[in-house]
Parts: structure tokens; sequence; C-alpha cells
């Protein structure tokens, strides 16, 4: 399936040209009021605010060449929260200037406008605070190393520390924070233990286990754990999900370091389960049952053999996804779903 185009607004007869321009550098789509449409051969619309309506939650940029302030009233009825709004980033219509607007780490809006002003010899303006600091964003970190982030709340008490320059203790059994650049890894201080080194230091977990919520920590879930799941035909996802929090919760584990969902073949095209790993944004794999009959499951069922042609499927999928693993959770069950839980090897 092709994937949405950003776009790209010129309100302006001046614009225009410049909106072309960015529009083909971006492979996206250019919008021009109706009576200037033809000129630039754009998109028309009548009405920005009724068009931005449309398109904000559906496109993964967007580039206005207006004044910042029709940018912040077309957008603003549509913002929902950092973790997902799409880039936004505004240009004058003379290029000189380059601002991102909104969604400037995770949307990638301070990189976007970084771009666009290379391509037109604009100037970026960029005012997040770690950036205006050359500090590392601690969310992007935990993107590029694929880290999930347990509260978004709780990355402002860090990089506001990270903007100050530091330090930031990090608690890491696993090896997992490790930044590839040396210039990011200098703002850390690694500790042996959770808890930092001074009161008033803020600390960043990186465990797959639950701890004591606190306002000056911040959880970074690795995605190490595999969620081994069987469940009846037409089972619902909210039903899985249930069963996996359950299960998580009653295990001291954070259902958001589960990466991987693992089931057999039979259950490939289930629409609960397919929706249950979405909502979870784990990968699927799938076991032939002759593979998840080579592992010995420790709580086997004759009537899932009897079914499915092998006595387990939720405790040998687990095992056998995480390339035999430590099994965390033991078979756990609804009327409609089982669910494991392993430690990746």
């Amino acid at each position: 399936m092709p994937q949405p185009k950003p776009a790209v607004y010129a309100v302006t007869e001046k614009g225009l040209a410049l909106g072309r321009r960015l529009a083909d550098h971006l492979g996206a789509d250019l919008f021009a009021p109706a009576r200037l449409a033809a000129c630039g051969a754009a998109v028309p619309f009548d009405g920005l605010s009724a068009l931005v309506a449309e398109t904000f939650a559906d496109r993964p940029a967007h580039v206005f060449v207006c004044a910042c302030g029709i940018a912040v009233r077309a957008i603003a009825p549509h913002l929902r929260d950092k973790t997902r709004d799409p880039a936004v980033v505004c240009l004058d219509d003379t290029g000189r200037f380059a601002v991102s607007l909104l969604s400037g780490h995770l949307g990638g809006a301070n990189d976007l406008a970084r771009e666009l002003a290379a391509v037109i010899g604009a100037v970026p303006v960029v005012t997040t605070a770690t950036d205006a600091a050359g500090a590392p964003a601690i969310e992007l970190l935990a993107r590029d190393l694929g880290l999930a982030v347990d509260d978004f709340a709780a990355t402002r008490r860090v990089n506001a520390a990270l903007a100050g320059g530091g330090p930031v203790a990090v608690f890491d059994p696993l090896g997992q924070f490790c930044p590839a650049d040396p210039e990011a890894a200098r703002f850390f201080q690694w500790v042996a233990a959770p808890r930092p080194p001074e009161p008033d230091m803020p600390l960043v977990v990186v465990d797959w286990r639950l701890g004591p919520a606190a306002p000056d920590r911040l959880y970074l879930r690795p995605r190490v754990l595999v969620a081994g799941i069987g469940c009846r035909r037409g089972a619902p996802a909210a039903d899985i999900l249930g069963l996996v929090g359950h299960a998580c919760r009653e295990h001291g584990l954070a259902r958001a370091s589960i990466g991987l969902v693992a089931s057999i073949e039979a259950k490939r095209h289930e629409p609960g389960l397919i929706e249950a790993a979405q909502a979870l944004g784990a990968q699927l794999r799938f076991f032939t049952a002759e593979a998840l009959a080579t592992v010995a499951a420790p709580h086997p069922s004759a009537t899932v053999e009897k079914h499915m042609g092998v006595g387990s499927v939720c405790e040998a999928a687990a095992i056998l996804a995480s390339a035999g693993g430590k099994l965390l959770v033991a078979k756990t069950r609804t009327g409609f779903s089982t669910v494991a839980l392993c430690l990746a090897a």
C-alpha cells in the first residue's frame, strides 16, 4: 500500500513558486487557493482550515508557505500529542526562514526544517531546548535504539536536564542504552543500581521489569519479551490485550517490552490477533504445528492437540520465537485466548 505523501500549502502568488520547488523536492502534493492553483499545477482549495481538517492526520508532514500565524490557526484544532502529531514546518513566501513549528523531535520537523532550508538557502529556525543547547533529545535516542518510552510526560524532566548540560543517570542492566554518538553519550552517567547518585539528578531506567513510578524517573523499555498467543476463532483483540496486560501486571513485566508476538500458522489471518499485535507495536511470527511440536512445553493440552494438531501453542510459540529464552509467564488463559511470555535469549 503506497505511503501518504507530505503536503505543501502555498497561499500567495509569491509563495506558489517556492511551494512548487519544495513539493518537487519532497515528492509532496502541492495545494493552493483555487484562484492560483492552475498557475502552479497545484491541487485547488477554497479554504485552508477546511483542507487541513481533511489532511492533517493522514499526512506524515505539512509544509506551509505563509505566515506562522496562518499555519498555527489551521492546525490548532487538530493537535493531539507529541507521539502522534505530524511534522509541521512553516516558511515565509520569500524563503528566508524555515521554522520547525510542531513535532520537532519524533515527527521529524527539526530535520525537515534544516533539509528545506538547505535546499533553498534559508535559515532553519529550531527552538526545541535540547537542539538549541546542542544536546540530544531522550525520545530520539530511545527511538534510534529501539527502546519504547513508557510515559512521554516523564521525558520533560530528562530533556530539561540534558538541555542544561546533564548529567542524567542511566540504569541499564541489559546494556541496551548505547548512543552511537560519543557527543550524546557524554550527557549520561551509568549507574549500577536504579537510583541516581545525586538527589536532584533524573534517572533513566532501561528495563523490561516494572518499577516504582517517580516524577524524576523515566522508563525505557527494550523489546526483549516474546508473547506466545493462542486464541479461538474470532477472539477479539480486546480480550487478547486484556489477558496480556493482566499477565504482565501479575508478574511485574512491562507490556511495552513485548517486541514479538508468536502463534501457530493456522492463526495467521485471525483479525483479533493481528490487531492486538499492532496495538502492542510488536512484530508477528507464525510457526507450523510440526515446528511447535518440537518444543517441550510445560503445560500441553489434549484439547489444543485435538483442534490444532499440537499440544501447545502459546508456550511452545513463545519458547520457539525467543530462541529458547526463559519462560517468565506460563500459560494463562481466558475463555477466548491463552498467553505465555518469554525473555528472549
